[in-house]
């Protein structure tokens, strides 16, 4: 629900999405779920399986994915479009309560070095660090009690939540967000024994963050042990999510929260993994694959290839066999049964 009582006619919605207007002349304050809309605010449909719901919605006005099988004469007006979710994206954005960012200008509680450099109408916290060398792109905005280390470079426009740790020597593009408490720059977990000890590998590489990445709260992204850990253009990272040293992941992927890569993995464009994914070290993720949730990937992955289970096969191939193992009990008992069978037909000489 929208706070501030904001109200926006419904015909000025309808033309944003793209939709025709509805004959209601009607005024949208919010934006709420089929059960909870009152009947100034717009819910959403986009799926059969809602159906019920919507038929008793108190809602004003519902916009509805164009293949959902509506009754002939709804109760509520509609706005029928091509892709409910991303219309509904468009419409709570005349609705977002922006976060509280710090006023333009560097707070007197900040530290900021004589050595770092500060772009225009940059925003810098109370509580924040900015390290020597540091390039602080023109309109980004660091929120209180950000560490950013030495020599680190953030493109413009970006925006840092409180709690992030950018450590030394990190690159960051532009149009970048990092949620809360996320760690970026942590030393690869590189050991080697040596006879008598977990000796440490030195890990003096870096962090690439390409444009218009997004990184959720308690991300972990370790630098490499040389050359780059890489995260392509315009990839989304969700909460938990542990990034690995010199793993390099393509433009535009989906991980989801407490996904995991080892060492080395690659990713190329536009690969999903689903929650708790897991991928091994030097394993290849081609362009447009998908792990299903909990999936745990253990050799290369074929481009536009959906693999599940652990560890992960091709994902038809996973549901057979995960079908065939809820049969087992079953066919331990028909064995049984047949092996007590045939003692049973045993003949007088089979006892000889």
């Amino acid at each position: 629900m929208n706070l501030d009582l904001k109200s926006i006619p419904l015909n000025q919605i309808a033309a944003l999405i793209g939709s025709q207007t509805p004959p209601a002349d009607a005024s949208i304050s919010g934006v709420a779920t089929l059960e909870e809309a009152g009947p100034t605010e717009l819910s959403f449909l986009g799926s059969d399986a809602f159906l019920k719901q919507f038929a008793v919605t108190r809602a004003g006005a519902v916009l509805v994915q164009k293949n959902v099988k509506l009754p002939a004469s709804p109760k509520t007006p509609t706005l029928i479009v091509d892709d409910a979710d991303l219309a509904i994206a468009k419409v709570l954005e005349l609705f977002a309560q922006p976060p509280q960012r710090p006023p333009l200008g560097v707070d007197p509680q900040a530290r900021v070095d004589p050595a770092a450099r500060l772009g225009p109408d940059v925003a810098i916290g109370p509580f924040s660090y900015i390290g020597p060398g540091a390039e602080i792109g023109g309109g980004s905005i660091i929120h209180p009690q950000v560490f950013i280390g030495a020599q680190v470079e953030i493109g413009p426009q970006c925006e840092i939540f409180p709690n992030v740790t950018i450590r030394e020597r990190i690159k960051i593009g532009a149009r970048v967000i990092i949620h809360a408490g996320s760690v970026l720059g942590t030393d690869g977990f590189g050991y080697r024994w040596d006879g008598t000890k977990h000796a440490k590998i030195p890990q003096i590489g870096t962090v690439i963050i390409e444009d218009d990445v997004e990184i959720g709260s308690c991300v972990c992204i370790d630098r490499a042990k040389f050359s780059a850990t890489r995260v392509g253009r315009g990839t989304k990272i969700d909460n938990l999510v542990q990034i690995a040293h010199n793993v390099s992941i393509g433009p535009h992927c989906i991980l989801v929260g407490q996904a995991g890569l080892a060492g080395s993995a690659t990713l190329g464009s536009g690969v999903v993994l689903g929650g708790q994914a897991a991928v091994r070290d030097h394993v290849t993720l081609g362009d447009g694959a998908m792990v299903a949730a909990c999936g745990a990937v253990a050799d290369n992955v074929p481009p536009n290839t959906v693999v599940s289970g652990m560890p992960a096969l091709p994902h038809r191939q996973s549901l057979r066999e995960q079908a065939a193992l809820r049969r087992l009990p079953d066919l331990v008992v028909q064995v049984r049964k047949l092996q007590d069978d045939m003692k049973d037909c045993k003949g007088p000489a089979d006892h000889v």
